[in-house]
């Protein structure tokens, strides 16, 4: 299966793809979107669109994993996310691929076993799983990578099919 993990948001966009076989996580490609602030605003979410379809055309994901949004404290901020995400889930529904969304606990407990790891361990177990020199950069990057390690670790039984929601 071959999963593209998705760090919303505006000015960087992480993503990643892996593909996981035999109970193995092995990289294929990953990167991030990035948007100056100089740009307007409805600029940047085109941009946003039209580099992650590119990235889906080439890449041609079985699932896309993306981490669900959450309160923020700067309303402008979380206007301006939710709106780049929802940007980005247009891309995807347009290719046709399922969506899967993930809280910030579901994506800590499947890459480090403890839903209340800090960002540090996060990094350096999925830089591990991926068996990646080391972590990606920008951090976005390395946290869409964690997300799409959360829709493997998430997917075949019962249990965890009933865990993740589909979009």
């Amino acid at each position: 299966m071959i999963i593209l993990g998705i760090d919303p948001g505006y000015a960087i966009i992480g993503w990643g793809v892996i593909r996981y076989e035999r109970g193995r996580f092995v990289p294929i490609d990953f990167g991030a979107i990035t948007t100056p602030a100089s740009m307007p605003f409805t600029r940047r979410l085109e941009c946003i669109y039209d580099e992650l379809t590119s990235v889906l055309e080439q890449h041609k994901p079985d699932a896309v994993a993306i981490e669900k949004l959450y309160f923020q404290n700067n309303q402008k901020t979380a206007i301006d996310v939710a709106q780049a995400r929802g940007v980005t889930m247009l891309a995807i529904h347009k290719s046709g691929v399922p969506i899967y969304e993930y809280t910030p606990l579901q994506v800590k407990s499947a890459v480090t076993g403890f839903g209340q790891a800090q960002k540090p361990q996060v990094m350096e177990m999925t830089k591990r799983l991926l068996r990646l020199k080391a972590v990606p950069k920008p951090d976005d990057t390395a946290d869409a990578l964690a997300i799409a390690i959360c829709h493997a670790q998430y997917g075949g039984t019962a249990l965890k099919l009933s865990l993740r929601t589909e979009k």
